[in-house]
């Protein structure tokens, strides 16, 4: 039998290149050997997207992204996470075995409280209880379908830690294996996409290179790559360069060490770096937004993609439930074990 590989992310806006080569891609691949789900997120975007339009076309660009990267409904799991409720019931659960310290840890809530203090602000202005909680939510996403591995990038290696200590929780009160214990699989050569001004690639940065961007403004946008100025005769280090690093990315291993010695022997300029940048994303990404734009014409038929795969996951999701409900004594009949 296949161990179980979970995917999420997360409907907040126009994928871009980090989401697909440190989510999609690599989670695609761990379907050739894993019993494969993936998920959007829904539920969690509510904590940043309140407009119900972009909400509900984020979803579908979402899920048209998959669809075009190679996702195949007939082999996989794919579904909405608001379409299966026992997600949110697992959830209230779970709170019951979640220590508040744990979730004073998280690093969104730390953020978030720290950005405010050194604001001379309350540390806890603006902050709601779906950040704060985010990390329960996002154990019972991963805990629900007895997951084995979750890739993630190393930045979200924490959430998975979180998801084992409230697993580890439960299953230490009832003396009993009730929930199984996922393990983070980090892809560490993609853990950290960087962005157009070198930090990590995300939309809270606004350093995002869109993954179906028309060609002319990916072109634009990879000539924005922030460089420093060292001059063309001059040799560079291929493994600081964040253009190198975006190149290795979507380049075959043969055209990664042609550039790297080409970086190393000098005589190149940034602008020619970027150059063999645009061609190779061009040459992977062009096929894939033809797809896209193929898909996301029809929204009847993702939906319909989204709803069948959720009716699949609550067969899942209800043997879960019952297996926990039975362990805590809330049982059908309201009787104990």
């Amino acid at each position: 039998m296949k161990k179980i590989a979970l995917t999420g992310i997360k409907p907040t806006g126009t994928l871009h290149i980090g989401n697909y080569v440190g989510a999609i891609k690599p989670a695609l691949e761990l379907s050739k050997d894993y019993d494969a789900r993936y998920f959007i997120a829904d539920y969690h975007a509510l904590n940043t997207v309140r407009d119900p339009r972009e909400l509900a076309a984020n979803i579908r660009h979402v899920a048209a992204g998959w669809l075009a990267a190679g996702l195949d409904p007939e082999r996989v799991i794919f579904y909405r996470q608001s379409a299966v409720p026992e997600t949110f019931e697992l959830s209230t659960m779970l709170m019951a075995f979640t220590a508040k310290g744990l979730m004073n840890r998280a690093h969104a809530y730390k953020a978030a409280a720290q950005e405010n203090r050194n604001r001379g602000n309350d540390p806890d202005a603006g902050i709601n209880m779906g950040l704060f909680t985010y990390p329960v939510l996002m154990a019972a996403d991963i805990l629900l379908f007895d997951s084995d591995v979750v890739p993630v990038g190393s930045d979200q290696a924490q959430h998975i830690e979180m998801a084992q200590d409230i697993a580890r929780s439960v299953n230490f009160t009832y003396t009993a294996k009730t929930l199984k214990v996922p393990n983070a699989l980090v892809r560490s050569e993609a853990a950290v996409v960087p962005g157009l001004d070198g930090r990590k690639m995300s939309k809270s940065y606004g350093n995002t290179i869109p993954l179906f961007a028309p060609e002319k403004e990916l072109r634009a946008l990879v000539m924005r790559i922030v460089t420093n100025s060292q001059p063309v005769s001059e040799p560079k280090e291929p493994e600081t360069s964040q253009i190198y690093q975006l190149y290795r990315l979507f380049a075959a291993p043969e055209e990664r060490d042609d550039l790297a010695r080409r970086y190393l022997a000098g005589g190149m300029g940034w602008g020619d770096a970027k150059e063999e940048l645009f061609h190779v994303m061009r040459r992977e990404l062009s096929p894939l937004r033809e797809r896209f734009e193929a898909v996301i014409s029809d929204p009847n038929h993702v939906d319909d993609l989204l709803a069948r795969g959720a009716a699949k996951a609550r067969v899942i999701a209800k043997e879960t439930l019952r297996r926990l409900r039975h362990a805590v004594g809330i049982t059908a009949g309201g009787g104990g074990t």
